[in-house]
């Protein structure tokens, strides 16, 4: 079970760094504009982002169509929620951009925690030679500078009650979608049908020849969904220590002067 590949710390170190720097820049030139100017980042990540996703399922149709292709993988949601938080107006913008900073949130934790479980040492190596390599990097990497340039922008200010109960009962829903359509449709989506990291897909295994399919697979479900809305919860609160701390040092600059 290898976290790391040497691939991919020659590609998301440096990547890592110009998104720092990117946050970094828009932070100091948009970090104080109306909410309408501190957007438009999102917005083009949003555009950006769905392009790219139409480009992959049109792929994947030129070649019969694999449904492993579908958007119920957990990475799917910022398919929906980029772009719905970059451009919702409505009244429940806060609660959109609180979840899909939960989420997106989520995904940087387990981009440098373990990003050989999101792609692979291969994408990184044929980035510039298949459309889905390059759709893969380019697509996880967007959403953790989203993630970076929601707590840079100033875009949301967690409430402090509430938000948690709406980032799991998210998470619930899409737990419930992805695995009924895993196990219908028999295909991996978010290790709801077999479990990538070979560790635990021995246990897996074990156990459905112990038990019998059925409780199996339920006992499995239900621990794939509990730690999905576990990490999501996790990923919230991480997501509002980054702003404290970024409020913290606002409020002493300020103080200084």
């Amino acid at each position: 079970m290898e976290l790391w590949t040497k691939q991919h710390v020659m590609q998301l170190l440096p990547s890592l760094a110009v998104m720092f720097v990117i946050a970094a820049v828009l932070r100091l030139t948009i970090g104080k504009k109306d909410l309408k100017i501190r957007m438009i980042p999102f917005q083009i990540l949003a555009v950006f982002i769905v392009l790219i996703e139409i480009g992959k399922q049109a792929y994947s149709l030129s070649k019969g169509y694999d449904l492993y292709h579908l958007p119920f993988h957990f990475c799917s949601l910022f398919i929906f929620m980029l772009p719905l938080m970059a451009f919702y107006r409505g009244k429940h913008r806060s609660v959109v951009t609180g979840i899909t900073a939960a989420i997106s949130g989520a995904m940087f934790l387990l981009m440098v925690i373990y990003p050989n479980l999101i792609y692979g040492a291969w994408n990184i190596e044929d980035y510039f030679k298949g459309y889905l390599d390059f759709h893969t990097v380019t697509f996880h990497n967007v959403v953790m500078l989203e993630f970076l340039l929601i707590v840079a922008l100033d875009l949301h200010e967690p409430a402090p009650r509430g938000e948690t109960k709406h980032a799991a009962l998210f998470t619930t829903g899409f737990c419930v979608v992805s695995a009924s359509m895993a196990h219908l449709l028999k295909t991996n989506f978010a290790n709801y049908y077999s479990c990538n990291i070979p560790p635990l897909e021995a246990v897996r295994q074990s156990v459905e020849n112990a038990w019998g399919r059925l409780p199996a697979t339920l006992l499995y479900v239900a621990t794939v969904s509990a730690l999905n809305i576990v990490f999501v919860i996790g990923a919230y609160w991480f997501y509002r220590l980054c702003r404290r701390l970024i409020s913290a040092k606002k409020e002493n600059k300020v103080s200084a002067v």
